[in-house]
């Protein structure tokens, strides 16, 4: 009884993004603590939330929180840059619960390329190049390194489709890449996490002179180390990873093996209201 009554003043880790591109950063975080449970949470029904209003993607992201608490979360990091650009600060002023805490994944991605050049590459979505959220964290870094963007609102359809591999995806990553290319920037930041699918082909088009750092990495790699400085967080250790979708659970399963090297044995599908 005492066992089951401390196990209850745990938590678990949700993971949330907008679709499957929140996997890689599953992935990488199981990789650095396996040990603790985690919940994914890809509301592919409303995928890409790139093209959505502001409000909207608070909205969805707030209910995603909601769902992803009321399952025993302690700790949610949006795996999702435009949920992250755009909902992030919202979703902590307002609606967290006592004792939860919610992370993003741009800070740490800001501060990896900080330190590597001053003229830095940005490829993502609409909604997260509008947003400024990588300025603003530049500046709260204390940086002067200079972002040059670019949206790139075509991946994720391209990517979620299972198209990664296919030469019309290929094209499009040229279309966005070139003109940063053409800026001569020494960093890329993938500003979305479905973009590390296609790390190969950027790193590719890009050259040696850019880097282009895997976010996923980078994000597990700074929340390993949030953990180490926050030792009162008590998280569940059995090692468990359950996995849920507001769409087709079968789809969700077929596409998931490019985003992570784990087989997914069981999705369940809900409906977040």
């Amino acid at each position: 009884m005492l066992g089951n009554i401390l196990n209850r003043k745990n938590g678990k880790i949700g993971v949330f993004d907008s679709g499957l591109g929140g996997l890689t950063v599953l992935a990488a975080l199981r990789n650095n603590n396996p040990e603790y449970d985690y919940i994914y949470l890809g509301d592919s029904a409303r995928s890409p939330y790139g093209e959505k209003s502001q409000e909207t993607i608070y909205q969805y992201s707030r209910q995603a929180t909601d769902f992803l608490f009321r399952q025993g979360c302690k700790i949610i990091i949006f795996a999702c840059n435009t949920a992250s650009s755009q909902a992030l600060r919202k979703v902590q002023e307002n609606d967290l619960p006592e004792g939860k805490k919610v992370l993003g994944v741009i800070r740490p991605i800001v501060e990896k390329c900080a330190a590597i050049t001053s003229t830095i590459g940005l490829m993502g979505t609409k909604a997260t190049v509008s947003s400024g959220a990588y300025n603003r964290e530049l500046s709260a870094v204390g940086s002067k390194a200079k972002i040059i963007s670019n949206p790139a609102p075509l991946l994720v359809p391209l990517i979620e489709e299972g198209w990664a591999k296919k030469t019309i995806t290929t094209k499009m990553l040229k279309h966005y890449l070139l003109p940063l290319k053409s800026k001569h920037v020494t960093a890329l930041i993938l500003a979305c996490t479905h973009y590390p699918i296609l790390i190969k082909q950027i790193k590719r088009i890009m050259g040696k002179n850019c880097q282009v750092p895997d976010p996923g990495k980078i994000v597990a790699d700074s929340f390993k180390d949030y953990l180490a400085r926050h030792q009162e967080i008590k998280l569940s250790k059995n090692g468990r990873c359950e996995f849920f979708t507001t769409d087709d659970p079968e789809k969700f399963r077929r596409l998931a093996k490019t985003f992570m090297p784990e087989k997914i044995e069981k999705i369940k599908k809900i409906e977040l209201i």
